[in-house]
C-alpha cells in the first residue's frame, strides 16, 4: 500500500522521439487539406449509395417539414424520447433550415470525417506527447463497410469517443473532479450518439486503466485498485438514461452468431474491391514493418492492451443487441482509429519524410479512385430512381417489396435498399421501409397508419408473398402486408431486366429502371393503362 505521504505520480512513460520531423502547424495544415481531399466524393455525389443513410435523411426532412408540410404530417408524428440514436436528429434538421437536406447531410458526413481524424490526432498527442503524422494514415479508413451501410450516428460517436478518451488521459494526473466531470459529460453525449459508440469509449478507458494498473503492479494497494474501479464511475450516468429510454423494451432482442467475425475485421478496410482492400493493407503493413525495422516507428504500450481488450469484447458481443444489427461487427473500426493513435512516427530525415508523405497521398488517392469510380457507376441507378420518384403523386402511400428476398446483401446493392425513402423526402410520401421503430427512432406513423408501415425494420416481402397476402392470407402475416392493395404505388427492388408484371390485374408499370420497377396499384374502378404507354424504360430517359 502507498504511504500517505508519498506523492502520486504517473507510471514511467515509454521512450519517445524528441521531434517528429513535421511541426504541429504543418500537421494541422495537412489535416485540413486532406479532409477537403477525402470529402470530394461526398460533395460530387449529393446522394451517395449508402444503405441506411437515405432512410435517415428522409427522417431529417420530415422533422424539418412536419409542421409546415401537410403531406408528411398526414402520415407521421414525432415522439421525442430518450433514445441512444439522436445525433443526426439534432444536427441535420438544424442545418437543413439554412440549406437543402442533401447538402445538410453531406455537411454532417464531412464533419464526421473531420471528427474521426482530429480525434485520432488528439489521442495520439496525449499518448506520445507531441503531434505526429501517423494518425493521418487513418484517412483512407473513413470509407469503410460500416460507413457504406450508413451507420452515421455510430461513426460520429466514434469521433466523440476519441476526443473523450483524449481528455481523460490528458486530465489523468490533474484533480479528479475535472476528469470525472468531463467523462460524465462525454458519457451522456455518447449515449445520445449510439450505445455502441459509448461502448468504444468504454473499451478505451478500460484499456488505458488496465495499462496503468499493470505499470503500477509493483506498488499495488487498495488505493490503486479503488482508483482503477472508480474509473468506471462516470458510465453510471448512462444507467438512468437507458432506464428512461424505450430502447430498454428491445433488450430481449439479442442474438449471438460466431460466423461473420472475420467479416467484421475485414469491414475496417474493405469497400467495393477486395483487390483494393488487399493493396491498401499490403502498403500499410509494408510501411509499418519497414518503419519499425529502421526504428522510426514506435508504439505506445496501449496498442497491445487495446488489441487484447478490444478483441475480447469483439468476440464476446452478440450480432444483434437491443434489436440493432451488426453490434459486434461495427466494433473493429472504432478500435482501428485508436490503434492509429498509438504510433510515434519519426520523420526527421527529409527523404524519409517525403517518402511517407508520398505513401499517404497514394493511399488516399487509391481510396478516392475506388470510391468515386464505384459511386459514378452506381449514380446512374440513383438518377433513375430519383426520376421514377418524380412520377409519384405527392402525399402517396408507397409499398416496397423485393423480387428476391435473398438479394440486397451485396455491397453494390446497398444504395438501392432504402432508395424508396427518396419519395418521403421529395413527395411527402408514406414509405413502408422508413425507420419508425419504437425505441429506435423518434419518428412514428400516426395511429391510423400504424398498420401501413414496417414497425420492426424487417426485410420487405417478395412480390409473390404479397399476392398470397391479397388472395389467401394466412395467420401471422404482418398487417402492412395485408394492406398493400390500399397503397398507391409499389416499388419492386432487385428485379431482372424486363421483368414481367407480377400481378397485371392489380399493378400498372410506371417506371422500369436498373434493378427496380415502379408500379401503380390499381384500385377498383381504375383502368389499367397498357404498360407500353407512359412508362419509363430507357435508361437514357432517366439521365
Amino acid at each position: 500500500m502507498l504511504s500517505p505521504n508519498k506523492p502520486v505520480t504517473s507510471p514511467p512513460a515509454p521512450p519517445r522521439f524528441r521531434t517528429s520531423g513535421i511541426s504541429g502547424a504543418q500537421i494541422g495544415i495537412l489535416f485540413a487539406a486532406l479532409t477537403l481531399l477525402i470529402s470530394i466524393p461526398i460533395w460530387t455525389h449529393p446522394l451517395p449509395p449508402l444503405s441506411d443513410y437515405v432512410n435517415h435523411l428522409a427522417r431529417m426532412q420530415i422533422i424539418v417539414q412536419l409542421q409546415a408540410n401537410p403531406l408528411a404530417s398526414n402520415f407521421y408524428e414525432l415522439n421525442w424520447q430518450v433514445i441512444p440514436n439522436l445525433t443526426m436528429d439534432f444536427i441535420v434538421p438544424a442545418l437543413a433550415r439554412v440549406m437543402n437536406i442533401y447538402t445538410a447531410g453531406s455537411t454532417y458526413i464531412v464533419a464526421m470525417f473531420a471528427l474521426l481524424i482530429s480525434g485520432t490526432l488528439a489521442l495520439n498527442r496525449v499518448l506520445v506527447g507531441r503531434w505526429t503524422v501517423l494518425p493521418l494514415f487513418a484517412f483512407p479508413l473513413v470509407y469503410n463497410y460500416v460507413f457504406l451501410v450508413g451507420l452515421m450516428n455510430y461513426l460520429f460517436g466514434i469521433g466523440i469517443a476519441l476526443w473523450a478518451l483524449s481528455g481523460w488521459i490528458a486530465l489523468r494526473d490533474r484533480p479528479w473532479p475535472l476528469r470525472y466531470l468531463l467523462s460524465i459529460v462525454s458519457v451522456v453525449a455518447l449515449f445520445f450518439c449510439h450505445l455502441s459508440a459509448l461502448g468504444i469509449y468504454g473499451v478505451g478507458i478500460l484499456s488505458f486503466e488496465v495499462l496503468r494498473l499493470w505499470d503500477w503492479r509493483r506498488e499495488l494497494g487498495v488505493r490503486r485498485i479503488a482508483d482503477f474501479v472508480l474509473s468506471g464511475f462516470p458510465f453510471l450516468a448512462a444507467a438512468p438514461l437507458l432506464y428512461l429510454s424505450p430502447t430498454m423494451n428491445l433488450i430481449s432482442n439479442t442474438y449471438w452468431e460466431q460466423r461473420g467475425k472475420i467479416d467484421g475485421l475485414m469491414y475496417v478496410i474493405s469497400d467495393y474491391s477486395d483487390i483494393a482492400a488487399f493493396a491498401l493493407t499490403a502498403i500499410m503493413a509494408t510501411g509499418v514493418v519497414w518503419a519499425v525495422r529502421h526504428r522510426i516507428l514506435r508504439f505506445h504500450p496501449l496498442v497491445f492492451v487495446l488489441l487484447v481488450v478490444g478483441g475480447a469484447v469483439y468476440f464476446a458481443l452478440p450480432r444483434i443487441m437491443f434489436d440493432t444489427y451488426m453490434t459486434d461487427q461495427r466494433v473493429p473500426i472504432g478500435i482501428a482509429f485508436m490503434l492509429f493513435a498509438c504510433g510515434d512516427l519519426h520523420l526527421r530525415h527529409r527523404l524519409v519524410r517525403r517518402g511517407f508523405l508520398v505513401v499517404l497521398i497514394v493511399l488516399i488517392a487509391g481510396r478516392l479512385i475506388e470510391i468515386d469510380y464505384n459511386w459514378s457507376q452506381l449514380s446512374d441507378s440513383t438518377s433513375q430512381f430519383r426520376s421514377s420518384v418524380r412520377r409519384i403523386q405527392p402525399g402517396s402511400k408507397v409499398f416496397v417489396a423485393y423480387a428476391d428476398r435473398s438479394l440486397g446483401e451485396d455491397v453494390r446493392d446497398l444504395g438501392l435498399v432504402h432508395a424508396a425513402c427518396i419519395a418521403a423526402i421529395e413527395k411527402g410520401a408514406l414509405v413502408t421501409t422508413l425507420f419508425t421503430v419504437f425505441g429506435k427512432q423518434v419518428l412514428h406513423a400516426k395511429p391510423e397508419y400504424k398498420d401501413y408501415v414496417d414497425a420492426i425494420d424487417g426485410t420487405p416481402p417478395q412480390t409473390a408473398q404479397l399476392i398470397v397476402a391479397a388472395e389467401h392470407p394466412v395467420p401471422g402475416t404482418p398487417a402492412f402486408w395485408l394492406n398493400w392493395t390500399k397503397f398507391d404505388y409499389l416499388y419492386v427492388l432487385f428485379t431482372e431486366d424486363e421483368a414481367p408484371n407480377p400481378d397485371p390485374s392489380r399493378l400498372r408499370l410506371v417506371a422500369d429502371g436498373d434493378r427496380f420497377q415502379l408500379y401503380r396499384i390499381l384500385r377498383p374502378g381504375m383502368t389499367g393503362t397498357p404498360e407500353s404507354m407512359n412508362v419509363i424504360k430507357s435508361k437514357t430517359r432517366f439521365d
